[in-house]
């Protein structure tokens, strides 16, 4: 069944954004006694769970909150300057024609992502924008947006480019594309057997109901 609701991950589906992540990250590491991560190391990093990546980087559960909300408030300043990953400009507009429900899920802040759509002109296309401030809190968003929008289960589809996002979607029972462009590597992603694995934006229109 082609899906009519879509819901977008944003940090490394929609937005590029890693790199300026790891920048922000290596300016808030001093305080807490962080080490900084080097760009070489993002390759092996890919591969990695969330619960694998804190411990790798040696961060405490409790620092996470206020890393997250720091790190979010930081990028504001910047977001307007983050690209849009290539093809999706051509993609989105596409997309939403066959779409009766689009939004976006996201563990950033909403501002962030208002300011980013409005920068490259999509905030038009978006019904709903929603955040989390916890990493590991989308399943319980997933569900009420389901219920807001009275929306179909067999229906919905998150897109992400992260392990908890998988997670995330198969915990709220609604199916998943997994895409290969963002953080986590295709091998990482293909280990949680996504309803969908997809290789570049164009890929997500097979997914909606065409004409």
């Amino acid at each position: 069944m082609p899906f009519r609701s879509l819901i977008f991950d944003f940090d490394g589906t929609l937005a590029d954004t890693i790199e300026e992540a790891r920048n922000i990250f290596n300016q808030l590491a001093p305080e807490y006694g962080l080490r900084e991560i080097e760009q070489g190391e993002i390759t092996g990093l890919r591969h990695l769970s969330l619960k694998q990546l804190l411990h790798r980087l040696d961060i405490s559960k409790r620092h996470v909150p206020a890393l997250l909300a720091r790190g979010t408030s930081m990028l504001r300043r910047r977001i307007v300057r983050m690209p849009l990953i290539d093809g999706m400009t051509h993609v989105l507009p596409d997309l939403r024609r066959h779409a009766s429900s689009f939004g976006i899920l996201t563990s950033n802040a909403q501002d962030n992502v208002d300011l980013f759509l409005r920068a490259h002109g999509l905030r038009g296309l978006f019904s709903f924008i929603s955040s989390t401030s916890k990493l590991t809190g989308k399943a319980k968003h997933l569900r009420a947006i389901r219920k807001t929008f009275s929306m179909e289960s067999d229906q919905m589809l998150y897109i992400g480019d992260e392990i908890r996002d998988i997670r995330a979607a198969r915990k709220a029972g609604i199916a998943v594309a997994a895409v290969t462009w963002g953080f986590n590597s295709p091998e990482a992603l293909s280990k949680e057997r996504p309803d969908f694995l997809l290789e570049s934006p164009e890929e997500l229109l097979k997914l909606v109901d065409h004409p």
